[in-house]
């Protein structure tokens, strides 16, 4: 009731101050007013399914009483499309010079043949999570929508995310599903793949395992294939022989580093489950390193099957990820939604592919 006496005490101030001025309302006017973005009331006024019931019937009472007439030129100026999807990129320290997740560069050949399939261009940058990404992509119909791929610490990552939802942003971003922000991910089952290639070690007669990689909310995919890990351990009866839980990002160095950390104790692992194929290369290396021999000692798995991991000694055991799918899904969910369509969350599930490793 107090909202309503304050909301039409402001309405009649606002049309006084219009009539003594003699000019006509804005799409500013009604934002300022209705106490949301430009962007929101453009969508409100033209019915779309972005806008919840509840504000869009709000924006369009206060437009009818303002008088408001939308101007059909500016109106089909601002929708004008570019034609154009971008793909931002985060910048991961690699072994090379490229600053890109190897697994992510079969998704990027992918999302291109998507794109230009469905009659778009893709223009590729890296992230920079100091800009303001509507602003310099829609806004100044750069690119009509965002893929991301990447995110480091998704605990910061997560306000970027909310940004964008604030601003009307169409974006997808590959990654785990989070209740938090709904219909905007792609990304794998990484529980049933964590699971899957502990169950795989087992039946191998492994029994003493360690896993290594990042376990926590910072990084929400290795933390499902954590979780799948343990779960197949307590199936089996093997959670007394859990060596432990080392903490490592993504890279090759990380995971060499967990590994000599994990050597140093003369209980040693007959296996140890990787969050990632490049923490698994630096196992192996540590290994070597600490005189054992894999998989007679230890079986090593890792997880994404970048093109390395067919190349390591001895050649690596690993999840596949669909990349193909990934990239399609990526590409058509955003176009559904830059055509103001709902869409879902799409869950994946992982291929087991067995080498000399294990």
């Amino acid at each position: 009731m107090q909202y309503n006496v304050i909301k039409c005490f402001l309405l009649n101030l606002f049309l006084l101050e219009r009539m003594l001025m003699k000019s006509k309302a804005t799409s500013f006017d009604i934002a300022y007013l209705a106490g949301v973005s430009q962007s929101t009331v453009s969508r409100a006024l033209s019915n779309s399914s972005l806008v919840n019931a509840e504000t869009r019937e709000r924006v369009q009472q206060i437009a009818k009483e303002l008088n408001y007439k939308v101007d059909k030129n500016a109106s089909n100026l601002r929708k004008q499309r570019s034609s154009t999807i971008a793909l931002l990129l985060f910048e991961d320290p690699s072994s090379d010079d490229s600053q890109i997740n190897p697994f992510f560069i079969a998704m990027l050949g992918s999302i291109t043949k998507a794109c230009s399939a469905a009659g778009y261009d893709l223009l590729v940058s890296f992230q920079n999570l100091q800009d303001d990404w509507h602003a310099e992509y829609e806004d100044s119909h750069k690119a009509d929508g965002l893929i991301l791929l990447g995110y480091g610490d998704y605990l910061d990552y997560q306000q970027k995310i909310t940004q964008l939802e604030e601003q009307n942003t169409h974006f997808v971003r590959w990654g785990a599903h989070d209740p938090n922000h709904p219909g905007v991910s792609v990304g794998s089952n990484n529980y049933q793949g964590g699971f899957m290639i502990t169950e795989h070690l087992i039946k191998q007669g492994r029994q003493r395992f360690a896993f290594i990689g990042e376990a926590g909310n910072h990084y929400p995919e290795f933390m499902a294939r954590f979780n799948g890990h343990t779960d197949a351990l307590s199936a089996h009866q093997l959670d007394e022989y859990f060596v432990g839980q080392f903490d490592a990002i993504f890279t090759e160095d990380a995971g060499y580093e967990a590994a000599m950390v994990l050597f140093e104790d003369d209980a040693k692992p007959d296996a140890i489950v990787c969050a990632s194929d490049l923490i698994a290369t630096g196992v192996l290396r540590a290994m070597n390193d600490n005189g054992l021999h894999c998989p007679n000692d230890i079986a090593v798995v890792g997880y994404d099957n970048i093109p390395v991991s067919a190349y390591t000694t001895p050649a690596l055991t690993t999840v596949q990820q669909n990349t193909k799918l990934a990239g399609e899904l990526l590409v058509s969910n955003l176009i559904k939604l830059i055509n103001g369509q709902s869409v879902t969350d799409q869950l994946m599930s992982g291929e087991l592919v067995i080498r000399k490793s294990s």
